[in-house]
C-alpha cells in the first residue's frame, strides 16, 4: 500500500483500498462480530487476486490478462450494479400505470444508541410501524389496499447513524370489490397525521419488545434495563415530532424505475465519494453534502479507525432483508393482486394509454471483452483461477 492514495482518473480510490489499509490495525484493537468481520474481509479482498479470477488471452496480440473476481457482498459498493440490475428487472413486472409517491419515515436520534445494540429487532419494528401506518391510512381513507415498497437506509452523508425508511407508495389501491380507488395526482396522505400514527406504533412496539425481554442493554445502556429509565427514554423521544417527509410524487413508471435503480442497492458510501487515503496520517477523506448549508458538497477527513467504526454501523445483520413489499405488492399474492390492479385500471382510458409506455428493463447482453493492450474485442477465457485461500470463499455468503 502506498504512503498515500488520492483519487485520480487512472486508478480511482475504492473502499477496498481503505479497508485493506485500515483493517489490520483496527482488528487488533476492536472485537468484531462475525458478520462484520466477513463483510470487511470481503470488501478488502474484492477484485484482488485473493478471490481468484479469470485469465484471458487476446486472440489478436497474444497477451494474457487477469481479471479478479468480485466479492458479491451486499455491503460492497463495487458489487451493487449487477445486483441492482437483476433485482430491477424483476420489480418492473409489478409496476402499474399510476402515479407513485415517495415518503421517508425517520426515527429520532434519541433512539440511535438503542437501535445500534438491537439492530435486527428495531429494523423489523421500523418496517412494521411504517408499513402498518401506510396500509391503515389506505384502508381508512381510500377503503382500499395500497401497495408499498420499503427500503431501509441507516446512514447520514457523514456515515453516522441516521435510521430511516424510504417508501414507494402506489397512488391508489384495490377496493374489496376489485375496483381501483385512485388518489389525487399530487397528494396522498397528510404527513402530520402519518407522523403521529407512526410514532405511536413504533413506541408501542418498543414497549412490547421491552416487556417481552427482547431488547439488549450493554455498556452505557445498562441503566435502560430498568423499567423507569427505559420509559423515560421513550417519553423523551416521543415528546418531539417525528419526521415523515413526503417528496415530490413520481410522474410515472419510468421515474419509479430510475429511482429504484439508484437507491435500492445503495450502501453507506460509494467509491465515487472517496477522495484520498493518507497512510502515514491514517486518515480518510471523502465528499459529503451538508444539508444544513444548502446541500453544498464538502470534504471530511477523519482517522481511519473512526472511518471503519462508522462503516460498521451500517453492516446489516446476517440475512436481514432490507427491501420489503406490502399491501397488494406483498410477495405472497403479488402476481395475482398486480394482475387484478391492471385489470381494474384497464377500464380507465388514461391508465390504459400509460400502460403501453411502462418500460420493462432488460439485462444487457454480455459484450466481447476488449484487450487492454491492443483494444481489440478478442479476449478469450483460458483458465479460471481459484481463490488463494479457502477461507475467502464464504465471505460472499451474505450477498442478498
Amino acid at each position: 500500500m502506498p504512503a498515500s492514495f488520492a483519487s485520480k482518473k487512472g486508478e480511482p480510490l475504492t473502499l477496498g483500498h481503505v479497508v485493506r489499509a485500515a483493517l489490520p490495525a483496527y482488528a487488533r484493537t476492536h472485537r468484531l462480530p462475525l458478520h462484520h468481520w466477513k463483510a470487511l474481509r470481503a470488501i478488502a479482498a474484492c477484485r484482488t487476486p485473493a478471490l481468484g479470477g479469470h485469465l484471458y488471452q487476446c486472440g489478436h496480440c497474444g497477451k494474457e490478462h487477469f481479471v479478479p473476481h468480485s466479492c458479491r457482498n451486499r455491503h460492497c459498493p463495487a458489487c451493487q450494479g449487477i445486483n441492482s440490475a437483476h433485482w430491477l428487472a424483476k420489480q418492473a413486472e409489478a409496476l402499474v400505470p399510476i402515479p407513485y409517491f415517495h415518503l421517508v419515515f425517520t426515527v429520532p436520534h434519541d433512539l440511535n444508541p438503542l437501535i445500534r445494540q438491537n439492530q435486527a429487532a428495531l429494523y423489523d419494528l421500523l418496517f412494521a410501524s411504517a408499513s402498518a401506518t401506510l396500509l391503515e391510512f389506505g384502508r381508512n381513507r381510500l377503503q382500499a389496499q395500497i401497495g408499498v415498497t420499503a427500503v431501509l437506509h441507516t446512514w447520514s452523508q457523514t456515515l453516522l447513524d441516521h435510521y430511516h425508511l424510504h417508501c414507494i407508495v402506489t397512488g391508489g389501491g384495490l377496493a374489496p370489490d376489485g375496483s381501483w380507488k385512485p388518489v389525487a395526482p399530487h397528494w396522498l396522505f397528510p404527513v402530520r397525521a402519518l407522523s403521529i400514527v407512526f410514532r405511536a406504533k413504533f413506541r408501542d412496539g418498543l414497549r412490547t419488545l421491552f416487556a417481552n425481554g427482547r431488547l439488549e442493554f450493554h455498556g452505557q445502556l445498562q441503566p435502560l434495563a430498568e423499567t423507569q429509565t427505559f420509559h423515560g427514554l421513550l417519553r423523551t423521544a416521543c415528546r418531539r415530532k417525528w419526521v415523515v417527509y413526503a417528496k415530490r410524487p413520481f410522474p410515472g413508471a419510468k421515474a419509479v424505475l430510475a429511482y429504484l435503480s439508484r437507491y435500492t442497492h445503495r450502501v453507506g458510501l460509494t467509491n465515487r465519494r472517496l477522495r484520498s487515503l493518507d497512510c502515514p496520517a491514517q486518515t480518510v477523506t471523502f465528499e459529503h453534502k451538508d444539508y444544513a448549508d444548502q446541500s453544498r458538497k464538502k470534504l471530511l477527513a477523519i482517522e481511519w479507525e473512526e472511518f471503519l467504526r462508522r462503516l460498521c454501523l451500517h453492516l446489516l445483520p446476517t440475512r436481514f432483508v432490507k427491501i420489503r413489499h406490502y399491501g397488494f405488492l406483498g410477495n405472497r399474492l403479488r402476481r395475482a393482486r398486480v394482475a387484478e390492479a391492471r385489470a381494474a385500471l384497464s377500464a380507465i382510458p388514461e391508465a390504459a394509454d400509460e400502460a403501453r409506455t411502462v418500460p420493462v428493463p432488460e439485462l444487457a447482453s454480455p459484450k466481447a471483452l476488449t484487450c487492454p493492450s491492443c483494444q481489440h474485442p478478442t479476449l478469450h477465457l483460458i483458465r479460471v483461477i481459484r481463490p488463494r485461500f479457502n477461507h475467502f470463499s464464504p465471505l460472499a455468503a451474505d450477498s442478498s
